[in-house]
């Protein structure tokens, strides 16, 4: 493929990514995030491709740039979403020590 068209694919795949991650409201984000990072994975997935077909070094700083900012976008969803869920589990009751054992 030519760099006009693998550019093409990773523009296309940012386009889509956000266009899809916008049109969730704000009051739906938090518990759609783990659903909307997974959609956003279009994104990583156009860049990996792009990077590797091309041959044109810019556009390989340009894939690989978004394969890195794509990648650290659905972690960083990922993490948030598993320590909001923690919220949401019932709190273990502690361990009883010392004193409060008798």
């Amino acid at each position: 493929m030519d760099a006009v068209t693998l550019l093409t694919v990773v523009v296309l795949a940012v386009f889509v990514g956000f266009e899809v991650i916008s049109k969730v409201t704000s009051k739906l984000h938090t518990p759609l995030m783990s659903g909307a990072n997974a959609i956003h994975g279009i994104i990583l997935v156009g860049a990996i491709i792009v990077a590797g077909q091309t041959n044109d070094p810019w556009l390989l700083a340009v894939a690989i740039a978004a394969v890195v900012l794509a990648t650290a976008n659905m972690v960083g969803g990922f993490v948030v979403t598993d320590r909001m869920l923690e919220m949401f589990r019932g709190k273990k009751p502690a361990a009883k020590t010392g004193e409060d054992a008798k």
